[in-house]
Formats: C-alpha cells, sequence, structure tokens
C-alpha cells in the first residue's frame, strides 16, 4: 500500500493555453495510504484521465505522481506495484476460476501454500468459494466481474487497487451486494482503494472520500456529509443530491438581500453584490409568513414519490423544489405559498464557490 500524492496538470494536445485545453487542470491531491476514495463526475470530467496517471498508463503533460514520496511519474504499472480493474472483466475463459484468481500471484512466483491460502480468502469474500474448479467461460457477467475484482485483490504487496467503474455491466439488483463486498474487503484488508464511478451512489456508499470534479477540475473533495451539507462549488450542489441544490441568484446590499422578488434581511455578514443562494429541497421549509426567510413562492406541481412529497413551485420566476415533512400539510397545485430560503443550512456562492 502506498501514500500517493499528485502535483500536476494534463493536456492530450500540445501547448495548451486556456482551460478548455486541458483535461486535468493544475491540481495538487493526495489519497492517503489505506484509503478508499471515489472519483465522481459526469463524462469528460478528467476522472480517467486522473486514474490512468495515477496507474502508469498515462504521463502526465507537466508534474509528478509520487507513491511514498518516491517520484513515480515516468515508472510503468508494473513498476508502481499497480492493480487495476476495468469496467469489462478482464479474465481468462479457458481457466477455472482458481486459476484465474492465482494468476497474479504465480506470476510473481509466490509459493503455492500461500497462493491457496489467498486464493481461498478472497474467494470466500467475493462468495465464489463453491465455484472455484468451475471454467470461467460459462460464468454469467457478474461472476465474471468478480472474478475481476478478485485479480484486483488478491496481491497483498500491492500499492493501490485502481477501479475503473467496475459495475458498470452488472445488473442492477447486484450492484449493491458488490458495493457492500467491496467496502467490507476495504475493511479487512486495509488496502489502498480508488473507485471511478459516475454514479452518486456508488460513490458515497464506497468512499470514505469522494473526489467531485467536472470539466477536468476537482472542485471538492470530502465525506458524504460535508458533500450534501456544504457544497463548496454549485456544481457540487447540483449534482449530489436528488433532486440537486435549489440556487436563486441574489444582490446583497447594505445587509439585505433582494431575491425571488423579495428582500430579506439577513442574520449573517455575507460580501456585497451578486450572490447565489444554495439551498437543498431537504431544507427548503413552508412558512406562515413573510419575514421568516422566505419568498412568495406558487405551486406549479405536487409528487408523491412514496417515501416523501415533492413541491414544486415558482418564485419569481425561479423553480424551487422542497422535500415536505410528514407534518407538513400539503398544498394544491396554484396556491400560493412562502418558502423559507434562509436558514442554517442556507449556502452562499461567488463566482461559483462557496463563501459561507
Amino acid at each position: 500500500m502506498a501514500r500517493i500524492d499528485l502535483d500536476l496538470a494534463h493536456a492530450y494536445g500540445p501547448d495548451p493555453k486556456q482551460d478548455s485545453d486541458y483535461a486535468l487542470l493544475p491540481l495538487k491531491m493526495s489519497f492517503r495510504d489505506g484509503g478508499a476514495y471515489a472519483l465522481l463526475g459526469p463524462s469528460g470530467c478528467g476522472k480517467t484521465t486522473m486514474l490512468n496517471i495515477i496507474s502508469g498508463l498515462l504521463t502526465p503533460s507537466q508534474g509528478t505522481v509520487r507513491f511514498d514520496d518516491k517520484d513515480v511519474t515516468r515508472a510503468t504499472p508494473q513498476e508502481r506495484n499497480i492493480a487495476q480493474v476495468f469496467q469489462f472483466p478482464v479474465i481468462y475463459d479457458t481457466m477455472t476460476v482458481a486459476q484465474n484468481l492465482a494468476f497474479p500471484l504465480r506470476n510473481r512466483k509466490v509459493p503455492e501454500d500461500r497462493i491457496r491460502q489467498r486464493v481461498g480468502r478472497i474467494a470466500e469474500m467475493l462468495e465464489l468459494s463453491g465455484q472455484l474448479n468451475q471454467r470461467a467461460a460459462g460464468l454469467a457477467a457478474d461472476a465474471k466481474q468478480k472474478i475481476s475484482l478478485g485479480r484486483g485483490l488478491v496481491r497483498e504487496d500491492v500499492s493501490a487497487v485502481l477501479f475503473d467503474e467496475p459495475l458498470t455491466v452488472i445488473d442492477p439488483h447486484l450492484k449493491w451486494q458488490l458495493r457492500r463486498k467491496l467496502k467490507q474487503i476495504h475493511h479487512e484488508l486495509k488496502l489502498t482503494l480508488i473507485y471511478v464511478t459516475h454514479d452518486q451512489v456508488e460513490a458515497l456508499t464506497f468512499a470514505d472520500e469522494v473526489v467531485v470534479m467536472t470539466r477536468g477540475k476537482a472542485v471538492q473533495v470530502g465525506n458524504a456529509e460535508a458533500l450534501f451539507e456544504r457544497p463548496a462549488h454549485t456544481f457540487v450542489g447540483h449534482f449530489i443530491g436528488s433532486p440537486g441544490m435549489n440556487f436563486i441568484a441574489a444582490e446583497n446590499s447594505g445587509g439585505q438581500l433582494r431575491l425571488a422578488g423579495a428582500r430579506l434581511d439577513l442574520t449573517r455578514p455575507l460580501p456585497e453584490g451578486a450572490l447565489k443562494v444554495g439551498i437543498r429541497p431537504e431544507y427548503l421549509r413552508l412558512a406562515p409568513m413573510h419575514g421568516h426567510g422566505a419568498v412568495p413562492a406558487t405551486v406549479t406541481r405536487v409528487q408523491d414519490v412514496g417515501t416523501y412529497t415533492l413541491l414544486t413551485a415558482q418564485a419569481d420566476g425561479v423553480t424551487l423544489r422542497a422535500r415536505l415533512s410528514d407534518g407538513d400539510e400539503v398544498p394544491a397545485v396554484g396556491e400560493a405559498v412562502w418558502l423559507r430560503v434562509l436558514d442554517l443550512h442556507t449556502c452562499f456562492y461567488r463566482n461559483e464557490e462557496l463563501v459561507t
């Protein structure tokens, strides 16, 4: 296992001059030894580029990669002692499950008794013990991906195990089982794991810390609570949560906030000028009247989604969504309401970045 430190940027073309020329904008980031991390973001945000730089499949166009303070920027994946698991299973169909799991160890001439012990342990963790003597060719896609995961996890001396969207080809009802297994394996083996995904549920349930990325930039690193409660960038507020955070353009002047057709008194100091107000649907409450940090709105839609009621309203042309509590009286479509947008959970942004 290793601590991994990145201080780099990457552009696929020569002589990058502007942000859009970079696949990865300049960043400094560390992954602690034994940590479980997820790189989360939409397609094209740079997460796979970062993973390939960590693994050694790609050399950054500028900067360095360090493992335990040793510069490995130009070292191969073999020299870095990296294991990587890809989106599609990489296994040998003509081999049995046991032979597939043992293959990385036999390549490194590990003693046979140790191979048997290690293969048995990993197979038990992945619930493959009953299939060890089966040929891989006849197995279902989820079992093949379990083998691929096992091949990545079987080596004890690996610096890190990197996962590039490994559950994409798995049936949805089986994904939660494999996520649970990976979490359990991490707790037992204490490996450094870095997991690429575009699925926030996968990222937040698997990782101790999530790196949220957009347009080649890592905009926040944090645990699930930090990403939900205090998004450092408006993209994080939008991307994390279902539905995402509400945003309202505002203007602060002399301690009064003008937004959504209302003037609200501020209870905490904020920079003067243009801001964005962000509040989660979970914290957007119905208010009895003006004067409670609330704005006037008209209900446009009410949805019973089973576990909660989702209210959608228009406030001076701004669409706001609120998850109503069990005790709330549900207003009718077309009804005028007040929605409290200022409370302890409200976030304020300037230039898309969190102010307070």
